[in-house]
This record gives C-alpha cells, structure tokens and sequence, in this order.
C-alpha cells in the first residue's frame, strides 16, 4: 500500500505541475487543477501518516537500542537531508525567480507601454469619434435648414441623407424618433436596433449635446445629436472602421483589462503559486523522504542482521547463523566471513568446554580434597603471595586468607617466613619444622612443611602445608606425665607409711628417755610426719591424675552440688566472701556427681589461693576477696546447654604460657603440684564438658563450665568414649 500510495503521490505531484503550467499542450483547466490538488492533498495526509510510522518505528527502534538502529537513523537523516535540501533550494528559488518575474511582469516600464497602447488605441478611437461627431454636427446643420420640406416629403428626405451620406464617407446615416423608429435614412443603412441608442443617449442628445454611442456591437462607430427644428426627431450617422485596426484596439483593450486585473490581485497570485507549488513540492518530499527511508532499511537490514547475530555471539550463542544466499556484493561477503568465524568460535568454544570441564572436574576434586583434610594448605605464587588457601588453612591461622589473597605469608604468618626463606634458597627438596603461634593470647604448635612447585626447572609457586598439632602434643605430655606420676607413686609410696610410723613410734616410745632438750625431738619428729602427710598427699594426686576412674553417670541437681562445695569452702576460707548466683528452679545434669564436686572444691581451692596469693604479694591495700559461682541454663542452636562460673578478683592468669595451664606440672604457686587443673579438665573431657579460662572483667579469674545437652544425656556415648581411653593403675 505504501508503495502505491508514493507512485500515485509522485504521479499526479508530477500531472498536477503539468497541468497547472500548460505544459500537457491543452491549455491549464481550472476543473482539473483543483481535482489534482484535491487528490495531491489526499495523498498528501496519507503519505505523511506513512512516513510518521516509519519515523516513530525508526526512533522506537532507536530508544530501545536495537541492533543498527543507530546507523538506519544515520542513514535515513542523511537520506531525508538529501531529499529535503534540493525541495528546499527549488523551493526558494522558485518563489525567488515567481517573485522576480511578477516584479518584471508588473514593472513600470511594461506598465507604461501597455498604458501607452491604451492610449493610442483610445486616441484613433477619439479621432474617429470626434470626426464622426463632426460630421453629424454638419448634417444635422443641413437638415435643420431644410427642416419644412424634408418632413414633408419622405423621398426627397432620404435622398437628401444619402447624399450628405455620400458626402461625409458615412455608412449610416438615420433619423429616429424619441422613441427609436425609424423616421428616414440614407439608402445604403443598414437597419437600426432601437436598442443601440440608449435612453441616457436620448436625454443628452435633447439637451443639444452630441453623443457619441460606445456601446456598438459591431465595427463602426456612431453619434447621435437633436434635430432642432424636426418634432422628436434624432440624427444617427455611423461609419466603418477597418477590421486592421479595429481588431488589435480591442485586443489592447483586453489586454490593458486583463493586465490591470492581473496587477490588482498580484499577491492573491504569488500566494496561490506558492501554496500549489508548496502542495506538490511537500507531496514529493514526502515521496522521496518514503523512498529513502525504504532504501535505508533495504541498506540496513542486513547490517542490522548481522550486528544482532553478532550480539547473540557476545552473550554466548555461538549457533547464531546468518543467510548469505540472498546476499551479493560484499555484505555477502561479510555474511559468509561471519558464519566462517562463529563456526570456528563455536568448535574452539566447544574444545574449550571440554578441557575446562576435564579442569574443573580436577579442581573440584582437589578442592574437595583439600577441604576434606584438617590440615591447612596454601598455595604461593614464585614471589611468596598468596593465591589458593583451603579454609582449614584460614580456620587454622585465625585469619581470613581469602581475603588475604595476594598479600606475601610472610606478612600473615611471619613464623613460617624462616622456613619460606629455605625453601625458597634450597627449592629442590622439601622443608619441614615445628612452627609456634599466638593468636588471641593462646599458643600454637603447627608442623609446616614447604615444597616448591616447578615447571620445565623454574619455580612457579611453593605449596605450604601446615597441621596444629597442640592437642598432639599436649596428649603426649599428658601421657607422659601420667606415667611419671604413676611410678612416682609407686616409688614414693611404698616408704612413706614405713617412714611416717617410724617417727611416731620414736614419738612414743623414746620421747619419756629424752631429758635433754625434748622439744626440739618433739619438733622433728613433728615435721617428719607433718611433710610425710604432705608428700602423701602429693602421692594421692599423682595416683587420682594416673588412674581417673571412670565417671558414674547418674541425673543430678546440680544446684545441690555446687551448694555442698560451696559450704565446705566457706567454713576452710572464712575470710573470702563467697556467694553464688543460681537458678530457682533444679538445673539437671547427668554427671558423676564425686567428680564434678571434686571440679567445683579444685576451681574454689584454686580461687581462694589466687586471693591469698594476691594478699601476700601485693603491697597496697586492696578490696576483700571474691568468689562468685553461677549457673546458667540456657537453648544454644536447638540444644540445651548448662554454663557453670566461677570468678574471683584474684591476682589473675599468666600472660604466657596460658594455654599450658590445664597441662599436669604446669602451675603458677610454689607448692603447687600442677594437676588441678589437668585433673579438672580431663574430668569435663569424660563428661564431654568444655574448659574455658578467662580474665575476669575488673580483675581476676574467670573459669567457664560448659556442658552441652548431647553430653549431658548420652551416657552410652560417653561410657563408649572413656572405654577407648587407656586406663592406667596406680598399685
């Protein structure tokens, strides 16, 4: 339809210029001219709405960025520049030269030479009246005289105007009455229309005046005057005037009409030019504009194809294909090209999908083998960074490595930067060393060991592998501990109770025989027994740390126990204040209640000596001592959990070696053996229980009871546990 509607604008645009400038050979008709304009505005309003959709399609296309809508606006701006600047400059330079013409066409010179034609043809005219006039004058002279007889005799009337007739060159020569009859006339007359005299002739020609009648059809001219002396009577004479010269006074007449018409309505003219040529310049415009734009979709088309094709590729559709058979010239050429190259993209992709399959399966499982193990593994890149760590890695060193990607180990772990160092100056063999660090105040025993990773002899990274193995080696001191203590106990044990009834039976039997100086005997005898009772108590716990027996397990208050062991600590340390923060209601836990109570007494003993110790070594005055014990039940991740604290405002923990606290032999007293706490520890392991060591807030210690709910209840699990556990006896 589009189509139609342009071939029909540029047809009748093109019939209506023709028709309206004579160029068909009939002649301009008006009719016509206003039936093509009619139709050139139909078309008009149609072909614009066309050319408005393509144009608001080609903008739409535009706004939303649609694969070469920028270059079909290039194309059609330019197409539309292209169309629109001839229309323009035709346009203005028609109406420029119609503007020049009627000025030329009206100018004073043509002006003053069709008035002069004007004149001269009025001027013979003139003559030819003025002579005509004269001559009616005479004649009407010569009747008047003769006025009796010529009204008597008729005959000799109109011989006598044939003569005068004759005379004067007349063709007509007739006397009429008022009212147009005809009274007589010369022989050679032709006969006279009484219409031809007017009325207001007949009133003037009584007034005496000659009258010049204008209005004659035909080609003479004619005067007209009152016979004075006849009753009612008018002289008409007319003569011929040559068809030569009257044909071209009319024409100037008409001529002269016809140009003063033109130059009254000069600007109706140039404003309806204007318009017409507007109507049909438009209408062309709008022709080419729709031709254009089809040309630059026919041009874009395949680019846009193409451009989106090549979008598809960037996101990844290398199947995209474009047709290259309708194509000629070099967008073929450049189609082809591209299914070329996509084929070739997609079989490379295709390669590539496979070999990254084959790699990502490999990485997936040493990632899962890396993840999998509970030692920390870090990969290094040649210049020491940072480039793959597993998460034991990160859990193990307290540190996000993730994070810490591309950052040198030296700076996140400066302990292991001795062991990168050899390794980096000796890469051809691994190193391995026992690697200590704090994090948070807590000591750790790592075994690292450092391999560099090599391509074609040049290193390309080092893999550094790490295990904390500070439960290892706390279990192995543990162990040998527990064996010292063992044969300590079998070693000392044996004499003590020999040596401690040897003092008493001297006590008793010799003290009566001693008269010199029994005092001093009583005291020796005294400290003999008093540190053979200490010794033995040292004994004891070597024996409780070597062979802990297994825990009874059984529901308990556990109010009821920490109340017990708070009882007998207040009535052995009257002068430490010890209060406690407990729950109304029963907190039950299944526990061997002996050895929990034996917890609470070691953890209150260890207390009240932190407050006597910080008493006896501090030189200020200081505030009574503390001991608080609390129980806190709680829901931790939909399971219960029962917290148990004691805290004291004693002289605190150690700032090192604080995590070798709950190792046997470690202590911070004297006269301490260092197996409460291990012997507390170990009791909360066998009750899958949890120890915590903390500063108290405002100075002191804070130690942490945590017993879980899975713990605390399954006692088969824990029979299970303490059953794999050596069991060693003490004789």
């Amino acid at each position: 339809m589009a189509f139609a509607v342009a071939v029909a604008a540029l047809v009748c645009g093109v019939a209506t210029v023709a028709m309206w400038t004579g160029a068909t050979g009939f002649g301009p008709n008006p009719q016509t001219v206003i039936v093509l304009l009619y139709l050139d505005s139909i078309l008009l309003l149609l072909l614009g709405a066309i050319v408005a959709v393509k144009l608001v399609r080609v903008w739409a296309e535009r706004r939303r960025g649609l694969a070469g809508s920028g270059l079909h606006v290039r194309i059609v701006v330019l197409f539309s520049v292209v169309a629109v600047t001839p229309a323009i400059l035709v346009a203005a330079f028609s109406a420029l030269f119609l503007n020049f013409g009627i000025q030329a066409w009206f100018s004073e010179r043509v002006r003053t030479a069709i008035e002069s034609s004007d004149r001269v043809a009025r001027a013979y005219l003139h003559e030819h009246q003025q002579s005509i006039g004269a001559d009616a004058f005479a004649i009407a002279n010569e009747l008047n005289k003769s006025a009796g007889e010529l009204m008597q005799d008729p005959r000799l009337f109109e011989e006598r105007l044939s003569v005068l007739a004759a005379l004067r060159g007349l063709s007509e020569v007739v006397v009429v009455d008022g009212s147009g009859h005809v009274v007589a006339q010369a022989s050679l007359s032709l006969s006279l229309d009484k219409d031809m005299i007017p009325w207001q002739a007949v009133d003037d020609a009584t007034k005496g005046q000659i009258v010049i009648l204008t209005n004659a059809p035909d080609d003479r001219v004619r005067a007209a005057i009152k016979l004075n002396r006849f009753i009612d009577a008018y002289l008409v004479v007319g003569r011929f005037i040559d068809p030569a010269v009257q044909e071209p006074i009319e024409q100037t007449e008409r001529a002269v009409a016809q140009y003063r018409r033109l130059e009254e309505s000069r600007e109706g003219i140039l404003i309806t030019f204007v318009m017409i040529f507007g109507l049909v310049a438009l209408l062309l415009l709008l022709a080419a504009v729709w031709i254009g734009l089809t040309l630059a979709s026919q041009i874009t088309r395949p680019i846009s194809t193409l451009i989106a094709a090549a979008e598809r590729v960037r996101h990844g559709d290398l199947s995209i294909r474009v047709k290259s058979d309708a194509s000629v010239g070099e967008i073929g050429t450049l189609n082809r090209a591209f299914n070329r190259m996509t084929g070739q993209l997609q079989s490379q992709q295709e390669t590539l999908i496979e070999a990254n399959s084959s790699l990502d399966e490999r990485r997936r499982f040493t990632e899962a083998v890396l993840s999998g193990v509970s030692a920390g593994v870090i990969g290094l890149d040649a210049h020491g960074l940072i480039k793959l760590p597993n998460r034991p890695a990160s859990e193990l060193l307290g540190v996000n490595l993730e994070q810490a990607k591309g950052v040198a180990l030296k700076d996140v772990a400066p302990e292991m930067a001795k062991l990168l160092e050899l390794a980096v100056e000796r890469p051809d063999r691994q190193w391995q060393s026992e690697v200590r660090l704090v994090r948070d105040g807590r000591s750790h025993t790592f075994v690292a060991r450092i391999v560099a990773e090599r391509v074609d002899g040049e290193v390309v990274g080092y893999v550094v592998t790490f295990d904390d193995i500070t439960a290892l080696v706390s279990a192995e001191r543990k162990a040998a501990w527990a064996d010292v203590a063992r044969r300590i106990a079998h070693e000392i044990k044996n004499p003590l109770t020999p040596i401690q009834l040897a003092s008493e039976r001297l006590k008793r039997r010799y003290l009566k025989e001693i008269k010199t100086d029994p005092e001093t005997f009583i005291a020796c005898t005294e400290t003999i027994i008093r540190h053979v009772e200490d010794i033995g108590r040292m004994v004891d716990e070597f024996s409780s740390f070597a062979r802990m027996p297994r825990p009874q397990l059984q529901m308990e208050d556990l109010r009821m126990i920490v109340e017990q062991a708070v009882f007998l600590e207040r009535n052995r340390y009257p002068k430490i204040s010890i209060s406690t923060i407990l729950p109304p209601e029963q907190v039950m836990l299944l526990c061997d209640n002996r050895q929990i109570a034996q917890v609470i007494v070691n953890l209150l003993k260890n207390a009240a000596e932190a407050i006597v110790g910080r008493e006896s070594t501090v030189d200020i005055p200081l505030p009574p001592g503390e001991i608080t014990v609390s129980i806190t039940a709680r829901c931790v991740r939909g399971e219960s959990e029962i917290e148990l604290a004691v805290e004291d405002n004693g002289r605190g923990l150690p700032l090192e070696n604080r995590d070798r606290l709950t190792e046997p032999y470690v202590t911070t007293r004297a006269k301490g053996t260092g197996l409460g706490l291990a012997i507390v520890k170990k009791i909360l392991e066998d009750h899958q229980g949890e120890l915590v060591l903390t500063d108290r807030e405002g100075g002191g210690t804070k130690v942490v009871l945590v017993f879980h709910g899975s713990a605390a209840q399954d006692r088969h699990q824990i029979d299970e546990v303490r059953a794999k556990q050596p069991t060693t006896v003490a004789p």
